[in-house]
């Protein structure tokens, strides 16, 4: 029986940033209710990229204002999980392949140097946690490509950031853990993975990675975690979509009736507004002698 049960320090934890200017009592506010569950549709697939939001429709469901629905969407904006356009509205963000490599780029470099502290730092028994986590995750995947559903999914990828942000706090560095938090690169990491749908790993992808991590050489630990980090790069660019100018507003269903479109009356040539103005006035006026 495969345990598939989430803990969650780290998921639920609000990304710092923006939002970490913001009073503490924001962690129990509407706005911060509203970020979350957007965010988990997202992060669960539900929401594909490009998919329009609505703040209105979101308002209703959830049963809460406009005011913190708009506030929750514009800090996913300003983590680029969503992008909007003045009168066009929101959609959940479509990845650039830049965006992809520059992300990439980041999380090596603070990755690596996480792992290269934590083989250099961690106990034997946080060396043994991560290697249970891995062999975990590994089942967890290899379930995952012969399954579908999206609360699999959740689950897969939750335990994938949470193995990963442990080898940072075993790495006993908290300005590192915080940037990795800070820039969000798992989040993003995560993010590609949907919008790419990839579902399948090597055999054993993680537990090779977390024995180097485990091992007794920080910079074959820091080797390996770049290696692991570069992977599938190239097949997530390859399924990247491109960026649409179109299709930002919601598109009109079936079940309703189409508008009916009121012709424009057209003007003579020459004749602009002004004048047709005046021209009205002097035709009132002459109904006006005619009926004296």
């Amino acid at each position: 029986m495969i345990d598939i049960t989430v803990n969650r320090p780290y998921i639920h934890k609000m990304p710092t940033g923006e939002a970490g200017k913001l009073k503490t009592t924001f962690s129990q506010s509407l706005s911060n209710k509203a970020y979350f569950l957007v965010r988990e549709r997202i992060l669960r697939g539900e929401l594909r990229p490009g998919d329009v939001l609505s703040a209105r429709g979101l308002a209703k469901e959830f049963e809460m204002s406009l005011v913190p629905v708009s506030q929750a969407l514009r800090q996913l904006e300003s983590d680029k999980l969503v992008e909007s356009r003045p009168r066009a509205g929101t959609r959940v963000h479509i990845p650039l392949p830049e965006e992809v490599k520059g992300h990439c780029i980041v999380r090596e470099a603070l990755e690596a140097q996480s792992a290269r502290l934590c083989c250099a730092q961690a106990t034997m028994r946080e060396r043994l946690d991560l290697l249970r986590m891995a062999e975990h995750l590994d089942t967890l995947y290899d379930r995952f490509a012969r399954e579908d559903g999206s609360d699999l999914q959740y689950v897969v990828h939750t335990h994938h950031f949470e193995l990963h942000m442990r080898i940072a706090e075993y790495a006993r560095c908290p300005e590192l853990k915080e940037a990795i938090e800070k820039n969000q690169v798992l989040i993003y990491n995560w993010f590609f993975d949907i919008a790419a749908r990839r579902r399948k790993l090597p055999t054993g992808f993680h537990v090779g990675l977390l024995q180097a991590v485990t091992g007794s050489d920080p910079v074959a630990a820091g080797d390996a975690m770049r290696a692991h980090v570069q992977y599938g790069v190239t097949e997530i660019l390859q399924h990247i979509l491109p960026q649409e100018a179109t299709d930002w507003r919601l598109r009109r269903s079936s079940s309703q009736p189409e508008r009916k479109r009121v012709p424009v009356r057209s003007r003579k040539p020459g004749r602009t507004r002004v004048s047709a103005q005046k021209h009205r006035r002097a035709t009132h006026r002459r109904s006006l002698g005619t009926r004296t």
